[in-house]
């Protein structure tokens, strides 16, 4: 008696049970179950417009230091890391025979100088004969007009008088051409010093040694490195920023650096470049920030993060980025109104900042409730419940 009795009590109890809990499904979790929604209040406040982007620490002028001729490296007296200050002694290129070419120079030289001097004897002696010879020709004429002498005698004086004129010029011409094979030896002997001096590498300024490329013993082509020097005044990033958010860029901007080795700490810094040509593979745009000052103790091709600021309002409508969506090709947002209906309310939006927060520009007003997040497509008679989070 007991059994019958209880099943007929438990079975209709079940019956309860499941249906009830079907009907809670249906209306909580199904699709009869209301769209849970967060949402957010329009606020008038500060907002700024912020770039992000990633790079590494370079140095801005580097300068690869080798022989302007082909030699063969002597000694080099650095090594990498190593601080120099400009004018410093960095390596040293064998001479080979350049002395002896110097002195060979010299000796040519002093045998031009000899020859200038043989010239100009030369042209004082043809200068005396001519003068000689002119007096005679001169008396020569004279006598022949008053018939004392022959027509050819005095005739001779003047192929006398002209012989000597042309020793006078070639004479001079002699000298010239002596003068100026001196000037030609000399150029030569100064061009071997300036490349005897050259065989010393020095330090066009003062920094630090970033590679050294060449050992002694090798051979070089000119201009080709023994050493890389970077002048750590001009460090920078080189950072990359997404091309869609580049259009704000503007040389002057301020920027705060994070460097890998220590993200707690920004440095300030400044962008001083935006470079003509970007990245058509990354679609990034490449651009230069300088350290304001440059810290100590750098480290090159270290990564580094860069917020660069692109612009500020002290103050905006402010809604979360996240509550912008599209609906039949317009930007907007869902509005939530006083009677808890929906209506989607196009909006234009200006600046966006990192923390995820937009400005409104038209479209809301201070003090609105709009839909930030959704657990499904909303639409205007979407039944909804408000929730605190998804």
């Amino acid at each position: 008696m007991t059994s019958p009795l209880l099943k007929k009590i438990l079975l209709p109890l079940i019956v309860v049970v499941v249906l009830g809990g079907f009907g809670w499904v249906v209306t909580q979790q199904g699709p009869m179950a209301a769209t849970r929604i967060t949402v957010a209040t329009v606020t008038n406040q500060a907002i700024s417009a912020s770039v992000f982007g990633i790079g590494t620490v370079e140095a801005r002028y580097n300068y690869r230091i080798g022989p302007t001729a082909a030699g063969r490296v002597q000694q080099v007296l650095v090594d990498v890391g190593d601080s120099v200050q400009a004018g410093q002694t960095l390596a040293i290129m064998d001479a080979v025979d350049l002395d002896s070419r110097i002195q060979a120079a010299g000796l040519a030289a002093e045998r031009a100088t000899a020859s200038i001097a043989s010239a100009n004897a030369q042209t004082k002696e043809a200068n005396a004969r001519f003068t000689l010879a002119q007096h005679e020709a001169q008396r020569q004429q004279s006598l022949a007009a008053k018939a004392l002498v022959s027509q050819s005698s005095s005739d001779a004086r003047q192929q006398d008088l002209a012989v000597t004129q042309a020793a006078v010029e070639a004479s001079h011409a002699a000298a010239a051409v002596a003068k100026k094979e001196q000037q030609r030896l000399q150029a030569e002997q100064q061009a071997l010093r300036q490349q005897q001096a050259n065989l010393t590498l020095t330090a066009p300024v003062a920094g630090m040694i970033t590679s050294r490329d060449a050992e002694p013993g090798t051979t070089l082509v000119a201009g080709q490195a023994v050493l890389t020097l970077a002048d750590p005044q001009s460090y920078w990033v080189k950072a990359r920023i997404d091309q869609r958010l580049a259009l704000g860029l503007q040389a002057g901007q301020t920027a705060s650096i994070t460097l890998r080795s220590a993200p707690q700490q920004a440095l300030p810094g400044k962008l001083v470049r935006i470079e003509p040509l970007s990245d058509s593979v990354t679609e990034e745009r490449l651009v230069g920030i300088a350290f304001t000052p440059v810290p100590a103790a750098l480290s090159s091709g270290e990564l580094a993060e860069v917020t660069l600021q692109t612009g500020q309002k002290d103050s905006a409508l402010v809604i979360p980025n996240a509550a912008i969506q599209q609906q039949t090709g317009q930007s907007g947002v869902w509005k939530l109104n006083p009677d808890n209906s929906l209506q989607f309310t196009p909006v234009q939006t200006g600046i966006h900042s990192l923390d995820g927060q937009v400005e409104i520009l038209s479209g809301l007003q201070a003090d609105d409730t709009i839909v930030v997040y959704t657990s499904k497509a909303l639409s205007a008679d979407s039944k909804i419940k408000v929730v605190t989070a998804l």
